[in-house]
């Protein structure tokens, strides 16, 4: 089933992005090589509990997953794409980290992602950052009332073409509100004028993923998702509402 939310619905989801972007804003400047992981969590979870919400990673398990995420934020570098763990690694001058947390606040959820380049790093990581932001921008761009999320999941293909980057196939966006993971399922691929139908009221984590290498996936050990031949990742996400005005980015920071 597809929620269809209200304005004052949608005004709740907001200010769970808001807090979102918050944070994201406050934790971005400290990130450099050095940082350790582990530290970042904790920043997350005590900047999020502090403006009265609540992580909305931690103890959930996404599907796929053996455990629930034991902690507030995922932290993914280098190859891994997504759900890697924030343990005492300290940065070093040449990742390329995929920062991704949700909010809960008031019983609704917002969901993003950014990927952050550490030190020098080479050109190809450069490009495949850059190439994957702009996906996700033309994609919020096509999130309008009668497009299809063909045309949004075409978007973010092409832009990957354009690179010569991959779009990763194995992983997905989603649909977010009462729940942080809701329907519909948003590949990263697609055909124009295929799939739903777009209206006002729909609720989206649009996040674009690529690969500087494969298209094919691997799980780890941690429950993490790696490209499966160890090609650099990328991933953006924000968490954006359909309307009649066209698309509002509810985590914009």
């Amino acid at each position: 089933m597809i929620n269809i939310r209200t304005p004052a619905e949608i005004k709740k989801i907001a200010a769970s992005g808001s807090i979102l972007a918050e944070v994201m804003k406050k934790i971005i400047p400290g990130i450099r090589e050095g940082t350790k992981l582990s530290d970042l969590d904790k920043l997350t979870e005590s900047l999020i509990r502090k403006a009265g919400a609540k992580p909305a990673f931690l103890n959930y398990r996404p599907a796929g997953a053996r455990k629930p995420y034991a902690v507030s934020i995922c932290t993914s570098l280098n190859e891994v794409i997504v759900h890697g763990f924030p343990n005492d690694y300290k940065l070093k001058s040449g990742d390329v980290l995929k920062l991704d947390f949700g909010v809960l606040y008031k019983g609704f959820y917002a969901d993003a992602a950014i990927t952050i380049l550490i030190g020098e790093v080479s050109a190809i990581a450069r490009r495949l950052t850059e190439a994957t932001r702009e996906a996700l921008s033309r994609a919020i761009k096509k999130c309008e009332p009668g497009s299809t999320l063909g045309d949004v999941g075409l978007e973010i293909e092409n832009t990957a073409k354009k690179y010569g980057f991959k779009s990763i196939k194995g992983l997905t966006g989603h649909g977010i509100g009462t729940k942080l993971h809701e329907e519909p399922e948003i590949l990263n691929y697609g055909q124009k004028g295929k799939g739903l139908k777009l209206k006002p009221g729909m609720v989206l984590a649009l996040e674009p993923m690529f690969s500087a290498g494969t298209d094919e996936i691997v799980q780890q050990s941690d429950d993490s998702w790696a490209t499966a031949d160890n090609g650099l990742s990328a991933h953006f996400e924000h968490t954006v509402a359909i309307t009649e005005k066209g698309p509002q980015i509810l985590t914009a920071f």
